[in-house]
């Protein structure tokens, strides 16, 4: 009989067989089916970049970045992007003019035409949003008439607000380019999230070839004293090899086939994930079909390879496997496995950076995480022997006997919830030091609106400002802010050109303003304008009249513009405008309007795309380890089952003997919950670790270390805890078998 049929035929009349193998099944295609959706992220990512091209386009080589230049060669549109916001939510404009006949301007998938001056095309969630507010909220912003919509594959995700919004080239904004298409540059994928997809696959990928292991033991003892009979009666070690592998495989093949189907229920799933402001299509999480063959058969391979090599002691000493034996004790030298892996893992650290391969970080990373696989063992067989000496209780010796005598077995149980804490910790680890770095530095108040243009335009932009903002009937008004270096004796300060009364409102500053115009510097010490030209910075200087007003509180100079002499350059001017909560978007409106599209920021807009990644980083962070705790349990308990099972013979003895279920349970919660405790606390100091390592790869900041650090051991332990209470039905059921069936 072949090695195929024997182990088809065993699982057909093994009722035991039948739910190891249903397990060991569900875990690799849960294993395939995680590794398939975190490996699609990536390509998701690109999808939506190379979409989204024509929103930001790069300027290419040999073409030039200035409105104003003539004569370039091959340009045939004018582009220039600027980011908006209403409630919270980012709208992409995109201003665009042909150089020549608009015919012949190649356009992106999802734009059918180009606009003419004064029309506009929009995204559908942005019509639909400029249709249900105030046009003096969101439709007076672009100053053009809507005359179509964009389709889907010129947007980055259903929701995104997108307004595409065309001009006559002698209109376009000062930092337009001109470029030989509307689509320019090289997509690229978001390191950000295609980090978070390796440490996923590493984070998850683990527990679930742990649920895979932990099934696959469920009939452990049976197998072997079955294969070792085999290999007594005659069977070669090529034969029984065949035979595990045969076993294995149609569980591990089955469940891969299932994982495969189930994927893109996973994807239509992931769809709904918001990442950068919105949703995904079905599309973009599309794998190329030679990635999805290597998965579908590697995630299969590494089960039957690891159940194979697992039978050493079967095919080497087949009379041991069926008789018992007592087992060598561990070695400490395992101990030296997590300092090396820790070591390696920050080695690879040091020589990477977030935009070149993670590879080598995603490997040290899951030798690391493996590694308390090759201690924990170690530490339970210590922990056993501690509870053998200082036994109360006979549950805790029976504990402390099974801890010591098969180490291995006893810490299995453990291994998914000591993944799942290493998961947990670092998450916690790296969440409050990126939220730690939030937040911005701006020359003005948070109340403040405020755009960047050219000192010949700002008098007629703060003019028309003020005509729309009395045309919405608000009482804030435009104030023109220029910028300058100004020096002191031989100390260069922060200059701002606008009269004091401006200041106290738009500044954050605190100054008593005089009746006079009048400079305000932190000294009395004269002061001169300086201003920089040329590659060589050279240096202009003129005497500012008067002596400057001494204010101690500013950390900045104020000059009125009545006394700015005629021939100074300033580096900058803005155009501000101070808004209430209730006047904002109105306000934008009015800056939006009357400068053709420049770009205007405030307080809300520089948080907002900070504020969307942490909480798409929160989301994530969630999600993986609900699914980790969830994996961890899973196979805790099923290891606890299966602990059970493999000593059958024995718990009935002992029930046999007078031994109360209920002492046994004890032992059985107290041998996986001790352990599962102290291994915890190693891998919660652990995962901190990584996370403070993984954190250094994007900032040179200290990492926060949290109280909550504590939380995923004190909920690890409940839950291995939680999970070996399954002991309790499955040593009733021992107890209403007969003992003859073993």
């Amino acid at each position: 009989m072949r090695s195929y049929q024997l182990a088809w035929r065993v699982l057909r009349v093994d009722r035991r067989t039948q739910v190891s193998t249903t397990l060991t099944a569900f875990g690799v295609a849960v294993a395939t089916g995680l590794v398939l959706l975190l490996v699609s992220l990536p390509f998701a990512t690109h999808a939506r970049a190379e979409r989204t091209l024509w929103q930001n386009p790069r300027l290419s080589a040999g073409y030039d970045g200035a409105n104003g230049g003539e004569n370039v060669p091959g340009a045939t549109v004018s582009v220039a992007t600027s980011e908006d916001e209403v409630d919270g939510r980012r709208i992409i404009r995109v201003d665009v003019a042909p150089l020549v006949d608009a015919s012949k301007v190649e356009l992106p998938a999802g734009i059918d035409r180009l606009p003419a001056p004064g029309e506009m095309l929009q995204s559908p969630e942005l019509a639909a949003l400029a249709a249900n507010r105030p046009a003096a909220e969101v439709a007076d912003r672009f100053g053009a008439r809507p005359v179509g919509l964009l389709g889907d594959d010129a947007l980055m995700f259903p929701e995104q607000l997108v307004a595409l919004v065309g001009h006559a080239a002698d209109t376009m904004p000062v930092n337009a380019m001109k470029l030989p298409r509307m689509v320019s540059g090289t997509a690229e994928v978001d390191p950000l999230l295609s980090l978070l997809a390796g440490v996923g696959v590493v984070v998850l990928l683990v527990p679930s070839l742990v649920l895979v292991a932990s099934a696959s033991r469920l009939t452990a003892a049976r197998r072997e004293r079955r294969l070792a009979a085999l290999r007594l009666a005659g069977a070669t070690p090529a034969q029984v090899t065949a035979m595990v592998a045969a076993e294995t495989g149609l569980a591990a093949v089955a469940g891969a086939v299932i994982g495969v189907a189930a994927s893109p229920v996973l994807h239509a799933l992931a769809t709904w994930v918001p990442w950068g402001g919105g949703t995904w299509y079905a599309d973009d999480f599309g794998l190329p079909w030679y990635t999805l063959v290597v998965i579908a058969v590697a995630v299969p391979v590494l089960v039957v390879g690891a159940a194979v090599l697992g039978l050493r002691r079967v095919v080497n000493t087949p009379l041991m496997a069926v008789g018992g034996h007592t087992r060598k004790p561990l070695s400490p030298a395992r101990l030296a496995i997590v300092p090396l892996a820790i070591a390696l893992f920050f080695w690879t650290l040091t020589s990477t950076n977030l935009s070149g391969s993670m590879l080598p970080v995603l490997v040290s990373l899951a030798i690391l995480m493996w590694s308390p696989t090759i201690v924990g063992p170690w530490v339970t067989s210590a922990l056993g022997g501690v509870f053998t000496k200082v036994w109360r209780r006979p549950s805790v010796l029976l504990a402390g006997r099974r801890l010591r005598d098969d180490p291995r077995a006893a810490y299995r149980a453990s291994a998914g919830v000591v993944l799942a804490v290493f998961a947990g910790s670092m998450a916690l680890t790296l969440m409050p030091s990126l939220e730690s770095q939030s937040g911005y530095a701006s020359a003005y108040r948070d109340s403040v609106l405020y755009m960047g243009t050219d000192p010949e335009q700002a008098p007629d932009i703060v003019s028309s400002v003020d005509d729309r903002l009395a045309r919405y009937g608000l009482a804030e008004r435009a104030a023109s802010v220029g910028s300058l270096s100004l020096k002191q004796g031989s100390q260069y300060l922060p200059g701002y050109v606008v009269s004091c009364a401006d200041a106290q409102v738009l500044l954050p500053v605190d100054v008593s303003c005089g009746s006079k115009p009048a400079i305000y510097a932190p000294s009395s010490s004269p002061l001169d304008t300086v201003s920089y030209e040329g590659a060589n910075s050279t240096e202009k200087t003129s005497p500012l009249p008067g002596e400057p007003v001494v204010s101690s509180g500013l950390g900045m100079v104020l000059v009125d513009p009545a006394l700015l002499p005629a021939d100074t350059e300033l580096s900058g001017v803005d155009i501000a405008v101070p808004a209430s909560d209730g006047s904002r978007e109105k306000a934008r409106t009015a800056l939006l309007a009357a400068s053709g599209g420049a770009q205007v920021i405030s307080k809300e807009m520089m948080l907002g795309n900070q504020d969307t990644q942490l909480a798409d980083l929160r989301r994530v962070t969630v999600i993986g380890l609900v699914t980790a705790s969830v994996l961890g349990g899973l196979s805790a308990a099923i290891a606890t089952a299966g602990s059970v099972m493999d000593r059958r013979r024995t718990f009935g003895a002992l029930m046999a003997a007078g031994t109360p279920v209920r002492t046994l349970s004890r032992a059985l919660r107290t041998e996986a919950a001790l352990p599962a405790l102290v291994a915890t606390v190693g891998a919660g100091a652990l995962g901190t670790a990584v996370g403070i390592g993984l954190f250094g790869l994007v900032s040179k900041s200290v990492a926060v270390i949290s109280p909550w650090l504590a939380a995923p051991v004190v909920l690890g332990a409940l839950v291995a805890l939680l999970a070996a209470s399954v002991c309790t039905p499955a040593l009733k059921r021992v107890r209403a078998e007969p003992l003859a069936d073993e």
